[in-house]
């Protein structure tokens, strides 16, 4: 899929983008959001980009998280951002700004966060690689990176269980939820052909991150990955 039909796909969900979520993954996925934020280690006044934010649910874990961090969340659809305004407005997140942009082409200048997080985004950029040394360069040095990205359960039992979920019902639930024949067929595609934990370490690596981490959750539903900026 082109990134253009992907963000066209975000920006038709963006209205029940939350609650199809918390419905597919029966509440888990808040818990998920925030084990993200932490994982973070920040000094007091530090600035963090949440990278494909959303309608901002991870920036406003951190936000809570952490009081006196300055967040800038990042993403391609506007129509995702004007629902995380909303929840940022309502309740008084002054330390929160969202901005639309390319997760390929930041509009930062290099070694200005402390940290970077991106959640169930990383598999949606076409150009991984090109995005993963942006990253490394607005990164300060010894700055955080947190990926988080769905896997695949390990044990044999839980994974033929969750794979039977995740190959056939959940397309199926989701793409009913939200009117569309494909938006959840996308979602199972796009998990099936992301790189396995290890490669993905690799890749990590070959952009010069240090210190590289996995933590699982869920079974093994999901990854949670933390690397360094030398």
């Amino acid at each position: 899929m082109l990134t253009r039909e992907i963000k066209e796909l975000f920006e038709k969900q963006a209205s029940l983008y939350d609650f199809t979520n918390t419905f597919l993954s029966v509440g888990i996925d808040d818990l998920w959001r925030k084990r993200v934020a932490q994982s973070l280690c920040l000094p007091n006044n530090a600035r963090v980009a949440d990278i494909a934010t959303g309608t901002a649910e991870v920036a406003i874990h951190i936000a809570k998280q952490n009081p006196t961090v300055k967040i800038v969340g990042l993403d391609f659809s506007p129509n995702m951002l004007k629902f995380g305004n909303k929840k940022i407005t309502k309740f008084h997140y002054n330390n929160i700004l969202l901005l639309s942009g390319d997760a390929t082409a930041l509009p930062f200048q290099k070694n200005s966060f402390d940290a970077l997080t991106i959640v169930f985004g990383i598999r949606n950029i076409i150009n991984r690689e090109q995005a993963l040394e942006e990253f490394y360069s607005v990164l300060t040095p010894q700055g955080q990176l947190v990926i988080m990205e769905f896997g695949f359960p390990e044990a044999p039992l839980f994974r033929s269980l969750y794979l039977f979920y995740f190959n056939h019902l959940l397309p199926w639930i989701g793409n009913l939820l939200v009117s569309s024949d494909h938006a959840y067929s996308y979602l199972r595609d796009s998990v099936h052909k992301f790189p396995s934990p290890e490669k993905f370490m690799e890749i990590l690596r070959s952009v010069g991150f240090k210190k590289i981490q996995r933590v699982s959750f869920t079974g093994g539903i999901v990854d949670l990955f933390k690397a360094f900026k030398e």
